[in-house]
C-alpha cells in the first residue's frame, strides 16, 4: 500500500467521522488498521486526525503534539520550548513507523539542518508495514533542526521537522 492510499484512508476516516477502520484484503495478503487515539487529542488540544493534505507543514499556531515514546529526550528542544521560533513551522508525521533521514545507513541524510529543499524533495523515509515510504516536500524551504531521531518510531502528527518557507 502506497502512501496516496493511506491518505484516501485517512481522508475517509475523517469524512465519515470514524474512530478506527480496519481493512484486509485476501487477495494481496494486506492488512491495514487505523485507529484515532481521542486521549492523546484531547491532551495535545488537537482535533481528530490531520486535515486531508496530510503531508502540507502544520503551522506554527496550531501547537506540537506531546512527544512520542519513541522520540529521545534532547530531540525537538525547539518546537518543546515553548513552541517554535516565529517563521518557522513544525513538519509532521503523516504515518506511523520508523523514521529515517538517509535512504541505508551508509548514506548521507536526506536533510539535515540549514538543508534547502525543493517542491517534491525526499525530506526522510518513514518504514511503516515493511514498506519504505518517502516523505516529500509540498513546497521550497529550508530546514531548520531536526526533531526526530534517525532509527526510531514515530507515531502520527509528531514533529519531524522544523522549516522555514521559501
Amino acid at each position: 500500500m502506497d502512501l496516496a492510499e493511506l491518505r484516501k484512508l485517512v481522508q475517509l476516516m475523517l469524512r465519515a467521522d470514524l474512530s478506527e477502520l480496519e481493512l484486509d484484503d485476501k487477495n494481496t495478503g494486506q492488512r491495514v488498521h487505523l485507529k484515532r487515539d481521542s486521549a492523546r487529542r484531547a491532551e495535545a488540544g488537537m482535533p481528530g486526525l490531520v486535515h486531508p493534505g496530510m503531508l502540507q507543514m502544520m503551522p506554527a499556531q496550531m501547537g506540537s503534539a506531546p512527544m512520542g515514546a519513541g522520540q529521545a529526550p534532547g530531540a525537538g528542544t525547539a518546537a518543546a520550548a515553548g513552541g517554535p521560533p516565529p517563521g518557522t513551522e513544525v513538519f509532521k508525521s503523516p504515518i506511523v513507523g520508523t523514521f529515517y533521514r538517509s535512504p541505508s545507513p551508509d548514506s548521507e541524510p536526506f536533510m539535515r539542518p540549514g538543508s534547502k529543499f525543493d517542491e517534491g524533495s525526499v525530506l526522510c523515509i518513514i518504514e511503516a508495514m515493511k514498506v519504505m515510504n518517502e516523505i516529500r516536500a509540498e513546497f521550497r524551504g529550508e530546514v531548520v533542526e531536526v526533531l526526530a531521531e534517525n532509527g526510531e518510531p514515530v507515531e502520527f502528527g509528531q514533529p519531524l521537522f522544523l522549516i522555514k518557507k521559501g
